[in-house]
């Protein structure tokens, strides 16, 4: 009875038959979800967000891209154009044309009273002649470049492999004006350009090579010497490459050429005959009235000099330089310097230092003739006392020399340009190199007094305060543990001459002492 019960029992609970049985659980049937469609859409909008992302960025990108290049392209004009209507504007101001320092001025091509670059050059030459002027003047970056070492025009400084060093701001001048000049010669072949701005380029990249080195000098002279051929062999700008032409040949060690282009240059700025130049100067007696012929005269009669000096012909050097410094003596200088303009301080202090240059080499001069020791310590005198009176007259230093007033200056060495020298484009070069030549040429004066001051066996003394004058003009103030070195614009061998001789003397004074 119990067995039927229990079959009864299953029996109502097994499927009917045509029910297809399926081996899910019930649980298992009930919690497993199928396939949903919302899985499919959020699929779809996850691809979609992500498209419409990168999209978006693609888009900021491309604008981005546009508006970065737009900002170069806008910078990189707008330089040029500060370059071609501030920088290459001509000169206005009336004193300085009256001095004729804008005629000394680096010419870029263009017409010097309109100013900026050849418009004949076109679109690509204006910009790459106004990227030379930014290389030079701006520099790139950069300090140093090499060239290979199979090239051996380098500067003079060799790296390592054998390579050459050179300025990079120089070559990377020289590059853009010898592309310049490149687009300028078809111009001027198709008559679509006066030759005048060819001219100009190529003194300018002869400039440049002439600044690269040693190395260069060749190419220098060839290209001064192409300047030479395009103009019209007359004017002051001739004047100026003929006396470069002579420099560089006299530096090439080209003596004959040397004297034929300085014989040139002073033809081309006077009229007066002369048989020979070693008495040239003797036949001006005055000089000329061009305020830019006479700083080029002058020039050339310190160029003389040394020629004639370093060549052994004393007698000759000796006739220049006397004639030359009488010479300069006639050009009436301002009474006062603080009451004149600065154009005008300028010239005077321009014919000032030249005549310090050639006091140096007379008293060189006279010595090498065995004349007495005096009269070259006071040419030496005369050469420190002018070289500091333009040093005070550019920068406002008050100067003295050993024993002289009180009211001096230490550390005169770092002396700086007046604001009103650093404010005039036409004069801010003309005088940062007068400043520098000058604490030169002070600095050679008072070493060369120490020297003939110890050698003379005197009190050891005084050589010790020329030479320390040397040194304060050429070097640093001192640092610690009295370290001092070259200042700006002092040649390194110039600097271990002077700090030699100092203290050598330096070392024997302290021992006379002890």
């Amino acid at each position: 009875m119990f067995k039927a019960s229990v079959i009864k029992s299953l029996a109502t609970r097994l499927p009917r038959r045509g029910y297809r049985y399926s081996a899910r659980t019930p649980w298992r049937k009930d919690t497993t979800p199928g396939p949903s469609v919302f899985v499919e859409e959020n699929f779809a909008k996850h691809t979609l967000f992500v498209l419409d992302v990168g999209k978006r960025f693609f888009k900021f990108s491309i604008v981005g891209l546009i508006a970065l290049g737009t900002t170069a392209a806008t910078v990189y004009e707008g330089l040029h154009l500060y370059v071609e209507h501030v920088e290459l504007a001509p000169e206005q101001d009336a004193e300085v044309k009256r001095w004729e320092w804008d005629q000394d001025t680096e010419k870029w091509t263009g017409n010097t009273t309109k100013g900026g670059t050849d418009a004949a050059l076109g679109f690509k030459g204006r910009h790459i002649v106004r990227a030379a002027w930014m290389a030079y003047n701006w520099g790139v970056g950069y300090s140093t470049a090499v060239i290979g070492s199979d090239d051996n025009r380098g500067s003079g400084l060799v790296g390592p492999g054998g390579l050459n060093i050179v300025d990079a701001r120089l070559q990377r001048t020289e590059d853009f004006l010898n592309s310049a000049i490149s687009i300028a010669e078809k111009r001027v072949l198709n008559n679509e350009m006066d030759p005048q701005t060819i001219t100009e380029l190529v003194v300018r990249r002869a400039m440049i090579l002439e600044r690269l080195g040693p190395g260069y000098l060749l190419d220098s002279r060839d290209q001064y010497a192409r300047a030479w051929v395009g103009m019209s062999q007359n004017g002051h700008d001739a004047a100026r490459v003929a006396a470069k032409l002579g420099d560089i040949s006299f530096r090439l060690g080209q003596a004959d050429d040397a004297l034929t282009w300085w014989s040139r240059a002073i033809r081309t700025i006077v009229d007066e005959p002369f048989e020979t130049l070693d008495s040239v100067a003797t036949k001006f007696n005055s000089v000329p009235s061009s305020p830019s012929a006479q700083r080029l005269l002058s020039s050339v009669f310190v160029s003389l000099s040394a020629f004639y000096a370093k060549s052994g012909q004393l007698r000759h050097a000796q006739s220049i330089e006397e004639a030359s410094l009488n010479m300069l003596r006639s050009t009436s200088p301002p009474e006062s310097m603080t009451s004149t303009s600065p154009p005008q301080a300028l010239h005077a202090l321009y014919l000032l230092q030249r005549s310090a240059l050639l006091s140096i080499h007379l008293a060189e001069v006279l010595h090498a003739q065995r004349n007495p020791v005096a009269s070259s310590i006071h040419w030496l005198t005369s050469a420190a006392q002018s070289s500091e009176r333009v040093v005070h007259g550019l920068s406002g230093l008050f100067t003295t020399g050993p024993g002289g007033s009180t009211n001096s200056v230490p550390h005169i060495g770092g002396a700086s340009l007046l604001p009103a020298y650093n404010s005039s484009r036409s004069l801010n070069k003309a005088a940062n190199g007068l400043l520098r030549d000058a604490r030169r040429t002070a600095a050679e004066a008072w070493n060369l007094m120490g020297i003939l001051n110890e050698a003379q066996g005197k009190d050891l003394r005084t050589a010790l305060r020329c030479y320390e004058r040397a040194v304060d003009w050429a070097g640093t103030p001192p640092g610690k543990a009295d370290i001092r070195e070259a200042a700006e614009g002092t040649l390194e061998s110039d600097w271990l001459v002077f700090w030699g001789n100092y203290t050598r003397a330096r070392l024997l004074v302290e021992q006379s002492q002890t």
